[in-house]
């Protein structure tokens, strides 16, 4: 890997760069009160992030005993939205050395961008609402036509709004479906050790896992040495 390795980091969003669970709880805690059953537990949720929102209902709705069939699951995502976007930075916050990162990062020349399963509309409320959104060249959520992680497309389109190669970029995520999309992709990843992911981080596969957002720099550092 040159010295000038990696022009582009893509991120993925919950678990990586922000704190969501809270939001998120408490939305789908609202629709399964709505609906006659029991809240959940932000633990709980944290389980069940990272598929995209279609996945955390059908999951939510599960862990209290109820299986949704395509109908029911399409008309609850939609009611879950209502309740969640109004209220996506409540609680929601960036991680710890979130914006000091993003900053050097983008400081140094590399472009930046975030490719999620969450939808649209709700990644821009909370990068907008967290004052990062005009750190990223390209962002890119679960409803925007493409298949969702761990498919590769999502990240490569990412990178085509760049202007950047596979060859050039790294992906930083939390989860089975970023390290996925990542190796599909052709791209090296790392996998922060505070993610939402049921497996331990260290067996998720990436190339190293990381504790802090401001461990990027050295990450990429030992990364170019051992290439």
């Amino acid at each position: 890997m040159a010295s000038s390795w990696p022009k582009a980091i893509i991120f993925d969003l919950d678990g990586t760069l922000v704190d969501s669970v809270p939001d998120l709880t408490d939305a789908l805690n609202d629709l399964l009160v709505e609906e006659g059953l029991p809240a959940v537990s932000e633990d709980n949720v944290r389980k069940m992030v990272g598929d995209g929102v279609e996945k955390l209902v059908e999951r939510g709705f599960e862990a209290r005993g109820r299986t949704l069939d395509k109908i029911e699951l399409e008309s609850l995502v939609a009611r879950f939205l209502a309740l969640y976007e109004p209220r996506a930075t409540e609680k929601t916050v960036l991680f710890p050395t979130a914006v000091e990162t993003l900053a050097g990062l983008e400081e140094s020349g590399i472009a930046l961008a975030v490719v999620t399963n969450k939808p649209g509309e709700a990644t821009r409320l909370i990068l907008e609402g967290l004052g990062v959104a005009e750190r990223f060249g390209a962002v890119i959520g679960g409803d925007s036509g493409l298949p969702k992680k761990p498919e590769p497309a999502v990240l490569l389109a990412a990178l085509q709004q760049l202007g950047i190669s596979t060859d050039d970029a790294l992906m930083v995520g939390d989860s089975p479906a970023d390290v996925g999309a990542a190796r599909a992709a052709g791209l090296p990843v790392l996998v922060m050790s505070y993610g939402y992911t049921k497996l331990p981080p260290e067996e998720l596969g990436a190339d190293q896992v990381i504790d802090s957002l401001s461990e990027i720099v050295e990450a990429i550092r030992m990364m170019r040495a051992a290439a």
